[in-house]
């Protein structure tokens, strides 16, 4: 009878000392999947890595120039109030040079195979939030922007806005690191 009852107590007792591993594990797994994904969002957000794309405000005209390497080619871009999930603008197919090459006029329909709605807003809003997708990779960039800000920034002729001042467009272009074969690099430094 007593080694039945050793035996019980035994069983018990490798259970909860299993079942308490087990929930140490667990908890640890659990511990370090947090921690991933808190550097994971850490990283995404991480300013220094985030890549410049420029504005110019001229009267009624909006221009944007994204970073690209030369064989880089915008494929999409899309515009919004800073407030709203529906977009003030949105463009696809770019036909000129420019465009294909990140230099944009916003609300230029004649740029663009298919863009919606045609016109810009009668009022701009306080903030622009501008996203350029690039074609054939799954990548892009953008910023949001105080349209005050960059109107009373008075930007030099051939330079564009950027969060870190006035930039040309091979300023914004020399973000990133091209090789010589022109080839596409990852978008961060």
């Amino acid at each position: 009878m007593v080694e039945g009852v050793q035996g019980v107590v035994a069983a018990v007792w490798f259970a909860v000392a299993g079942s308490v591993l087990g929930l140490a594990l667990l908890g640890l797994a659990l511990l370090a999947a947090l921690g991933l994904g808190a550097y994971t969002v850490y990283r995404m957000s991480d300013p220094a890595d985030t890549l410049d794309i420029g504005i110019r405000i001229d009267g009624s005209r909006i221009s944007v120039k994204a970073p690209v390497c030369p064989t880089d080619l915008v494929e999409r871009v899309e515009v919004f109030d800073g407030r709203s999930e529906e977009p003030l603008w949105q463009a696809t197919g770019p036909k000129t040079p420019e465009a294909r090459r990140g230099t944009i006029t916003l609300w230029q329909k004649a740029d663009f195979l298919s863009s919606k709605p045609e016109a810009g807003p009668r009022r701009l809003p306080k903030e622009l939030d501008v996203s350029i997708e690039y074609a054939g990779v799954d990548d892009g960039t953008g910023n949001v922007f105080s349209v005050s800000e960059v109107a009373a920034a008075h930007v030099p002729e051939g330079q564009y806005w950027t969060d870190h001042g006035p930039m040309t467009a091979q300023d914004i272009d020399d973000q990133l690191k091209c090789s010589s074969a022109g080839e596409s690099p990852s978008r961060l430094q």
